[in-house]
This record gives structure tokens, C-alpha cells and sequence, in this order.
């Protein structure tokens, strides 16, 4: 069996977990979470532990053990305590403004660049040159962190762009004569 299926999910207090045959729904105080349930894995809710495990002895299903809890406990974790993404801004004149649900950015094109948030999801810009993107899914935060960040990746020259607060960025050389 998968050692990581095998780990029961401690349930914290202030959230409220309903599985039932066709999905998997999560409430706590930062919002609700539902995932459809999958065919090869059975979820079981005993006394305040999730615990996973592989409807039969096939390969993909112990493999799917593992991969569900992992995600159910994603979204556990998203509604007790949430996740965020951080962002860098680094050129001359690069600029970012939260306006509601909306992001504004300023980098280097003639024109700004102007990115939707969808529901539940928060963006703040704590300085002109940071991007905070909070929310309690942590496949939407980390795809809208990515959509963004491909706005403007990092350059190698000048390391000019969007890029991630723990990125490190390896400059290249510049040509020789």
C-alpha cells in the first residue's frame, strides 16, 4: 500500500468533512472545498481521522490511495489555514495594484496587463513590487501564480520580470568580444 495513502488525516477543529459515494466535501472558516470521490479508493471518516484505502489490489489503485489523500488533505489544510503564493516584481518602472478583484500590472509593455481573480480567491499588493495571491484551493493559487508570472518570467540577462519571492534567478553572461 502507499505510504503516503496510509497516513490518516487528523480533522482540526472548526472543520467539517462530508464524504459520501460520489464526492468529497470540505467546510472550515476560510470556505468549502468539494472534490468528486474516486472509484478506486475508499474514504472513511472514523471519530475525527480520515483514513484512505485502495478499493482492490491493483497497482493504480494503491497509486490512487495516496494521490486522493494527498489531495484531501490539500484541502483540509486550505480551509483551516489557507495557502498564499508571493510574488517579485523586478525592472525599472514594474508596477502591480490590486483593485478589487482585479490585478493591475504595469511591466514594460506599452499597455497594462490586467488579470481577472475568480472566486475565492484574494489578491493583495503590500508594496508596488509585491504580489500576495491567497485563497484556500492550492491548485487555483498556485495556477493563477503561475498565469501571472508568465506575464513577464525572468529574463536571464538582466533577471528583469515576474518571478516567485524564493526563486533564485542565474544570471547569464553577456556575449564576449
Amino acid at each position: 500500500m502507499s505510504r503516503v495513502g496510509k497516513m490518516p488525516i487528523a480533522i482540526p477543529q472548526g472543520v467539517d468533512v462530508a464524504v459520501t459515494e460520489d464526492q468529497i466535501s470540505v467546510k472550515g472558516a476560510k470556505g468549502a472545498l468539494v472534490r468528486p470521490a474516486h472509484r478506486l479508493v475508499k474514504v472513511s471518516n472514523e471519530s475525527g481521522k480520515l483514513s484512505f484505502a485502495p478499493a482492490d489490489e491493483s497497482a493504480e489503485a494503491n497509486a490512487m490511495s495516496g494521490t486522493v489523500r494527498a489531495l484531501v488533505n490539500n484541502m483540509v489544510e486550505g480551509v483551516s489555514k489557507g495557502f498564499e503564493r508571493k510574488l517579485n516584481l523586478v525592472g525599472v518602472g514594474f508596477r502591480a495594484q490590486a483593485q478589487g478583484q482585479k490585478l493591475n500590472l504595469q511591466i514594460g509593455f506599452s499597455h497594462p496587463v490586467v488579470k481577472e481573480m475568480p472566486e475565492g480567491i484574494k489578491v493583495e499588493c503590500p508594496t508596488p513590487t509585491e504580489i500576495l495571491i491567497k485563497g484556500a484551493d492550492r491548485q487555483v493559487v498556485g495556477q493563477l501564480a503561475a498565469e501571472v508570472r508568465a506575464f513577464r518570467p525572468p529574463e536571464p540577462y538582466k533577471g528583469k520580470g515576474i518571478r516567485y519571492s524564493d526563486e533564485k534567478v542565474t544570471l547569464k553572461e553577456t556575449k564576449k568580444k
